[in-house]
């Protein structure tokens, strides 16, 4: 990994050994922030109050090997990166400004990927996760981890049968919370209702009628236009000897009928000016059945009137034209039905929701048997880690009980309490020695006990999930002596299958290392280039001779750092 303006850091580089590298410095050296290097790699929150002073943005980078089939490689590749020789360069960059950016193989990716990544690449455990694996509800979801599909498969039909039945119940909370408003909405649907079914509107008959009281109300002058009309063009029966436009064109026809022989352009005005004549003798027809069909019955009008009156009343409550009410009135119906039907929507929701209940409490007992039995294997698997944790004596149980609730599902043959999660409580309790009665961790262990256990609990997770690479930040915090050995020891055994980094403040940790890094400032208090060392030969005696005594050259420190070394390599 290459650091640059994190932090104290100005530049660093930070080589990790395959095996187990220890990450070592005075306190405020600038180890966490190889930790929090390595947590920008992984997609974590980008904080621009890491960017160090002066600097423009801070730039993590990372050359990480991987086999061309482990799921990272395909995921990134899945994203257009390029693996370089085996292996995948991963940036991040964080402006002071607060913007992040990420680059994988040498595309640029969104930051999230970097988290998708990071669950099949790392393991980050810290004394944040000391802090959080204390409260119940994550040892929880460590244990249900632990079991695997045991717990996992229950879990998602769980889950899902939880979330339909939350729906189902707030599907009937409110048909019955509501009953009121819908049954006066059902009322004033049905008032509406039998007004349009009274009235019978028809589709457009707004409009017809308003035509034909246009129509009736000018009937008279329409009735004389038209006469005047006809007599213009067939001639007045009161007025034999008028001169009307058939008869006229019937004498333009016959003159030209006369001499068509002589000029076929006068012959096929001819037969256009007999075409007129025709079309005249139409209209003329038309005119005179318009005159004798045009009823002036008063009666009529009154009644086109009084239907009109009746429409409009609804056309104001109910929508602007017949074709808008008749619509309304459609959905209405729709609606009614929906309303009416309520009772039996209620039925089918109890009756769901009762089946929902039966099957939650099935599926309950199913995870709380699942989570009963890998918390016999994974108490059994911590105990056993403890014992090589010098702490032979102690015994870890893990409690799983749940709380009655009459409103609850059932489980063990009594209503419980239950959550997305299932019905049970997880609680991880310890015995430190025999005849102590297992309390919860937080509080039956002290500080040094209580990060054994802790990292008993990782080592045993680290079985369970098939990571390359596990980080530890201090989880030997409250350590000391023959225990401090014991946790080395085991991190030594750990890293002989992945590889494991630890920053560390003590030397019977880093003594176990394949290789151990010194983190130390420069005067100016920054850690440059040079800021983080490979410690070798006589520079890690120095480095564990003042990590135990606080003097480098203390003959009596070295004379311990030297056999540290001995018994650790002697024990590899």
């Amino acid at each position: 990994m290459r650091i640059r303006s994190l932090g104290v850091i100005d530049d660093a580089v930070v080589e990790l050994s395959p095996g187990f590298t220890a990450v070592t410095g005075e306190t405020g050296a600038g180890k966490t922030m190889v930790v929090t290097s390595l947590g920008l790699l992984l997609g974590g929150r980008a904080d621009p109050a890491l960017v160090r002073i002066g600097a423009k943005a801070a730039v993590v980078e990372g050359r990480v090997v991987l086999r061309p089939d482990a799921a990272a490689a395909v995921r990134a590749e899945e994203a257009g990166a390029e693996l370089d020789e085996g292996a995948l360069l991963i940036s991040r960059t964080v402006s002071a400004e607060g913007r992040s950016r990420a680059h994988v193989g040498g595309r640029s990716v969104p930051v999230g990927l970097l988290s998708e990544l990071a669950d099949d690449l790392v393991a980050v455990h810290g004394q944040t996760d000391q802090q959080g694996l204390l409260r119940p509800a994550r040892q929880r979801q460590a244990l249900d981890r632990y079991a695997g599909d045991a717990v996992a498969v229950p879990l998602e039909k769980y889950a899902g049968a939880y979330r339909r039945l939350r729906a189902v119940s707030a599907q009937l909370d409110t048909l019955t919370t509501r009953a009121r408003e819908r049954a006066q909405e059902a009322d004033l649907l049905r008032f509406g209702l039998d007004e349009v079914a009274a009235v019978e509107p028809l589709p457009g008959e707004d409009a017809e009628l308003a035509a034909e009281a246009e129509r009736l109300g000018h009937a008279e002058s329409l009735a004389s236009a038209a006469q005047a009309a006809h007599a213009a063009l067939a001639g007045d029966v009161e007025d034999p000897e008028g001169v009307d436009a058939n008869t006229l064109v019937a004498g333009a026809h016959r003159a030209l009928e006369a001499v068509r022989s002589h000029d076929p352009v006068l012959g096929g005005l001819a037969d256009r000016i007999a075409e007129l004549g025709i079309l005249l003798g139409d209209v003329a027809g038309e005119l005179a059945g318009y005159a004798d069909d045009l009823d002036a019955d008063p009666l009529r009008l009154a009644a086109v009137e009084e239907r009109r009156a009746a429409l409009t009343q609804l056309t104001r409550k109910y929508g602007d034209s017949v074709d808008s009410v008749l619509e309304w009135a459609q959905k209405g119906s729709a609606r009614l039905l929906e309303l009416d039907g309520d009772d039996e929507r209620i039925e089918e929701l109890t009756a769901e929701r009762d089946a929902l209940r039966a099957e939650l409490s099935q599926l309950a007992q199913a995870l709380t048997d699942a989570r009963a039995e890998a918390a016999e294997r994974f108490a059994s698997a911590v105990t056993a880690e403890l014992a090589s944790l010098a702490m032979p004596h102690a015994r870890v149980t893990i409690d799983i009980r749940q709380t009655e609730d009459p409103d609850g599902v059932e489980v063990g043959g009594r209503p419980v309490a239950y959550g997305p999660a299932g019905a049970d409580e997880v609680e991880l309790l310890l015995a430190p020695h025999p005849g102590a009665q297992p309390r919860p961790i937080a509080k039956g262990a002290s500080g040094g006990e209580l990060s054994r256990v802790m990292l008993a609990v990782e080592v045993v997770f680290a079985g369970t999930t098939p990571v390359p690479t596990y980080l530890f930040d201090e989880v030997d915090a409250g350590v000391g002596g023959k225990a401090a050995v014991e946790i080395g020891r085991r991190l030594a055994k750990l890293a002989k299958t992945a590889q494991v980094v630890v920053v560390t403040h003590l030397p019977q940790v880093a003594a176990f290392a394949d290789r151990q890094l010194l983190v130390e400032k420069t005067v100016d208090g920054s850690v440059t280039r040079s800021g983080v060392t490979v410690l070798e030969g006589e520079d890690r005696i120095r480095e564990l001779s003042r990590m135990l005594a606080g003097q480098e050259d203390s003959q009596t420190a070295r004379a311990h750092a030297e056999e540290l070394l001995a018994a650790a390599r002697a024990d590899g």
